[in-house]
């Protein structure tokens, strides 16, 4: 009886979590899943959507443990998932490269990606430093020794390459930073700093050159020349000819590359059109806004961080992965959060949602 006590949620407990938010979230990859059946039903039939529903049912298990915890007890922690993340990004350098890239580690069929998980890690460690610090950034000293913790997962993200995820970590850091009071001309400073150390490695040979065929064709729209601007125009065609309401004859999008990964906002847009584009982006404000009220309502610093910096994950995948479909932002292999398919990235964000649930529920206890 103890150990079934120990494995059920306390019903007061219960009563504060925010359903509505993860209802939404389930909605979002269901609607995504259904996209992903449109998109790939032709080659594969069903095979992607039942592997979709079956990481939403192993996402869901998780999001479940996390609620049984206290993030504050995974506080304790922190410092040890930090640094397992660090070892699993060094070792991955050591594998065999798979289109241009170590990013994998292959387990029989299943590719384990570890700097999915890693961008969580970080923002635990962010967070727990700066709750060290008392969220004092503007302290020269506190600020360097947070940011640390964030730069050695990110170089390492860099050495595979993959600056998609790399950029998606900064963007997490960089909300974290904002909320916690950091001056606006030292958020300025670093991030033009940021842009002016990839361009510097962009224009030399310390980067693969599909980073410079892709930042030529965003940049100088250079794409025809280069070859490498396919993807795009097949997706801006597939998104302009889903008008309003959705094309009558969709197909477009069967031409995309990649239809079910990155550009499944294409095979949404084409299909659904522009209402469809609109209420995917109403379910993902409405998430989002359900964070925000959870960090606003949470005092402790730690817990406060979280709830931000997955709200800037969300924030930035979205914007970053529908602004490259339109070709209005640079092509970065950013997934879109809940829609787009992919086993990591699934578990990952309901992993991240779990967390922002358990703040909201036990931010009135106290373990600090």
């Amino acid at each position: 009886m103890k150990i079934l006590k120990k494995l059920l949620i306390d019903k007061k407990e219960l009563k504060k979590i925010d359903f509505a938010m993860l209802l939404t979230a389930i909605l979002i990859l269901l609607y995504g899943t259904y996209n992903i059946y449109i998109a790939t039903n032709s080659v594969a039939g069903t095979y992607y959507p039942k592997l979709q529903l079956i990481w939403l049912l192993v996402s869901l298990i998780s999001v479940y443990i996390i609620l049984l915890m206290d993030y504050r007890q995974v506080y304790r922690i922190v410092d040890i998932l930090y640094w397992i993340m660090i070892v699993l990004l060094v070792a991955v350098l050591f594998t065999t490269e798979t289109k241009g890239a170590k990013r994998w580690f292959n387990i029989g069929n299943f590719k384990f990606q570890p700097t999915e998980f890693a961008k969580l890690t970080t923002m635990l460690k962010i967070s727990k430093e700066l709750n060290k610090v008392d969220g004092d950034l503007n302290n020269v000293k506190n600020f360097f020794k947070v940011t640390i913790y964030a730069a050695i997962p990110m170089v390492l993200m860099l050495l595979e390459p993959d600056l998609g995820i790399t950029l998606l970590t900064f963007s997490i850091v960089l909300g974290i930073y904002f909320a916690s009071g950091l001056k606006i001309k030292v958020i300025v400073g670093g991030f033009a700093s940021i842009v002016g150390f990839f361009m510097l490695i962009l224009t030399t040979n310390l980067a693969p050159n599909h980073w410079k065929n892709r930042l030529a064709s965003f940049v100088l729209d250079e794409g025809s020349e280069l070859g490498i601007d396919y993807q795009l125009s097949k997706s801006m065609i597939s998104i302009g000819s889903g008008g309003l309401k959705g094309s009558l004859t969709p197909g477009f999008f069967q031409r995309i590359p990649e239809n079910y990964t990155d550009f499944i906002f294409a095979v949404i847009a084409e299909n659904f059109g522009l209402i469809g584009g609109i209420i995917l982006l109403v379910l993902y404000g409405f998430l989002m806004v359900r964070m925000l009220r959870i960090a606003s309502k949470t005092e402790d610093i730690f817990g406060k961080s979280i709830a931000v910096g997955v709200f800037s994950l969300f924030l930035f995948s979205i914007l970053q992965n529908i602004g490259m479909t339109m070709g209005v932002m640079p092509i970065s292999g950013i997934t879109l959060p809940l829609v787009s398919y992919g086993g990591s990235s699934v578990l990952t964000t309901f992993i991240s949602i779990g967390m922002v649930l358990n703040v909201g529920m036990k931010r009135k206890t106290s373990l600090f």
